[in-house]
């Protein structure tokens, strides 16, 4: 064996020379090479906004930046909601009379200049808007733009557009407002407040401007459309139509545009045949759920413009770090599913917090007048709406319903809580539930008691239904998490548009009379469509009254009708606070409605318009004039 082996040594010698071998031939690899290809770093994260904004893969990116803010901006709806006919913060209507309510959207004391929801609305209105003027001022700087020009146009088209959009929003709520069409680059602290016709003015030609560019689709789903310039071209001219204190520069004339316009996007985007198709999938009995995230689909014909959500945590969150309030949910996605009030989590059978029911936060709770402006059983809305029956999910032996009253075994799956239609109420002891002397082994609350229900064993006080027309089956509980997306424009709204401008003057459009649109958005909702009842409480706010009358237009349509009907199709959509100013109703419909706002009698001429948020003031370095009533 040792004249077959190899010594340690010679082993030890071999591997010395072949060390050698091997440095010599790097040395050699290493003179041989170029010492600037070897030393030369590229940074990319340390290069400056301007140098990446100048190429085309930059300036693209810079053109997603435009849309994020649409997701916070969509989340403050303490602005748009409450304070209405449909909404209010506090749903506890059995203490009207009787206690003080605090809340701002009372328009009582409360109401000033320094809340957050304020300020909140001003601040990322006004970041959207600047990114938006980022673009726009970066635009010509494009080196070596070459075949990127055609996109790089569209991209300038929806700046316009979200700018546009913004602006409107902002001259809506707050009248006479700054206006910065530039990107701000350094520090400025003079407020120069637009008078709102030329806000208008500004935000009608941007839009017409981007009308002129924008696609029929977009490149990525979510970017601003020509549908979506067309459909809001059709609102700003039918609000400047109606011409607010005299100050929005309106003529006749604009009820024409906003007609013309709505005939445009309803010609390019249907309504779809199933209203319930529009919004998230579920059942009512969520122990027989068989709906989930997976079988939801947004994407329709009739939706124009949403605010995108997804599945992806990463892509799903919001930007929340300018809020001072707490409107924009703190957890990522949406948060629409968790808002609107009627938890049941302590009725029998709740497992507590979890997905089954999710999470249901009191932000807006629904005046019961809006339940009276919908037919129960033909409209196929409702029942979208609202919960009518809450099951329990877990099993609950022994449940005593009320003192002195036998227990009973309460099983998954079985009716704990029922909401009576309001044209069905409850009559007799034997129709009621077991907790106030009847015979049902649930609770029956009738719609006369929504807010002002006693405690009872199967429910909190003040208790009333869910509305979940944005509620998401197998979602993470929380306040957000929501992966649906919200939608900002669908074409049912173009419709009553054209509706409400021919009532107001304009000619009479490619579907005919007012009466026409209005009943075609009736009719999509009405199981047998236009053969179908559709019958509305006759006195909507009288809720001891069953008296009802039809809600389809058999000749003239109204303002009045008009309002019911977009209460009716656009519940919790972020519209309602704008309706309601844009026709002048809004005293005389919160107050007959919203029982908080008819109580306490705070609501005045001057809340058409909001405060200047007292941060924008306190930093200005010229003086700024408040809104009257501040």
């Amino acid at each position: 064996m040792r004249n077959t082996m190899k010594s340690l040594k010679e082993i030890k010698t071999e591997m010395k020379t072949l060390n050698k071998i091997l440095i010599a031939f790097s040395l050699v690899f290493a003179m041989s090479c170029e010492t600037e290809s070897l030393l030369t770093e590229e940074s990319i994260s340390n290069q400056t906004a301007g140098a990446y904004f100048s190429t085309a893969s930059g300036f693209e990116d810079l053109s997603k930046s435009i849309y994020p803010l649409l997701r916070p901006i969509a989340q403050l709806r303490a602005l748009t909601l409450n304070g209405t006919d449909i909404f209010s913060r506090s749903g506890g209507f059995r203490n009207v009379n009787t206690e003080l309510n605090v809340n701002f959207d009372t328009y009582g004391p409360e109401f000033t200049e320094g809340i957050s929801e304020v300020q909140d609305f001003w601040v990322y209105h006004y970041k959207a808007i600047n990114r938006a003027n980022t673009l726009l001022s970066r635009a010509e700087s494009i080196e070596n733009v070459g075949s990127y020009a055609a996109t790089r146009d569209v991209r300038i088209a929806e700046a316009k557009f979200i700018r546009a959009y913004c602006l409107f929003s902002l001259v809506q709520q707050f009248g006479d407002i700054p206006m910065p069409l530039v990107e701000t680059t350094s520090a400025n602290k003079e407020v120069i407040r637009v008078p709102s016709a030329e806000v208008y003015a500004q935000i009608i030609t941007d839009l017409t401007e981007a009308e002129g560019v924008l696609p029929a689709s977009a490149s990525d789903y979510g970017r601003a459309t020509l549908g979506a310039a067309q459909h809001l071209l059709a609102r700003v001219y039918l609000t400047r139509g109606w011409n607010f204190g005299n100050s929005l520069g309106g003529t006749a004339a604009d009820f024409e545009q906003a007609r013309v316009y709505a005939d445009k996007v309803i010609a390019a985007h249907p309504m779809v045949a199933d209203y319930k198709d529009l919004f998230p999938k579920k059942n009512e009995d969520v122990t027989n759920q068989t709906h989930g995230p997976a079988d939801q689909n947004y994407r329709n014909s009739e939706t124009i413009l949403s605010v995108q959500y997804s599945n992806n945590p990463l892509t799903n969150v919001g930007e929340n770090a300018y809020a001072i309030g707490d409107q924009v949910a703190g957890d990522s996605g949406n948060n629409s599913h968790s808002i609107f009030g009627g938890s049941h989590d302590e009725s029998p059978g709740s497992p507590g917090r979890t997905s089954d029911y999710n999470r249901q936060l009191g932000a807006h709770s629904t005046v019961p007048g809006v339940w009276r402006l919908f037919d129960p059983e033909t409209d196929t809305r409702y029942h979208l709406n609202f919960v009518e029956k809450v099951y329990a999910v877990v099993d609950n032996p022994g449940f005593v319903p009320a003192d002195g009253v036998a227990p009973i075994d309460i099983q998954s799956g079985d009716v704990v809580v029922e909401y009576r239609d309001w044209n069905n109420p409850a009559t007799t002891l034997e129709e009621r539930g077991k907790d106030v002397g009847g015979n049902m082994n649930y609770a029956v609350i009738n719609h006369d008691q929504i807010g002002k229900i006693e405690e009872s064993n199967y429910h909190n006080p003040n208790h009333h239904p869910m509305m979940w027309k944005f509620w998401e089956p197998g979602i993470d509980y929380g306040n957000g998490f929501g992966q649906a997306d919200h939608p900002l424009m669908r074409s049912s709204e173009a419709y009553l548009i054209a509706a409400e401008a021919i009532i107001k003057g304009a000619s009479a459009g490619s579907i005919g009379s007012a009466s026409d649109y209005y009943n075609a958005v009736v009719n999509r909702a009405i199981i047998g469509g236009q053969l179908g009842d559709a019958d509305m409480a006759n006195d909507p706010n009288d809720l001891s009254s069953l008296a009802t009358k039809s809600y389809r237009a058999s000749g003239n349509v109204t303002i009045e009708m008009i309002m019911d009907e977009r209460a009716r199709e656009f519940m919790g959509e972020g519209l309602r606070w704008y309706d309601l100013k844009r026709t002048g109703t809004l005293i005389s419909r919160s107050k007959a409605f919203n029982p908080w706002i008819g109580a306490l009698n705070y609501i005045k001429e001057h809340h058409y318009l909001r405060p200047i948020p007292l941060a924008e003031i306190d930093l200005a370095t010229n003086e700024v004039t408040q809104n009257p009533g501040y």
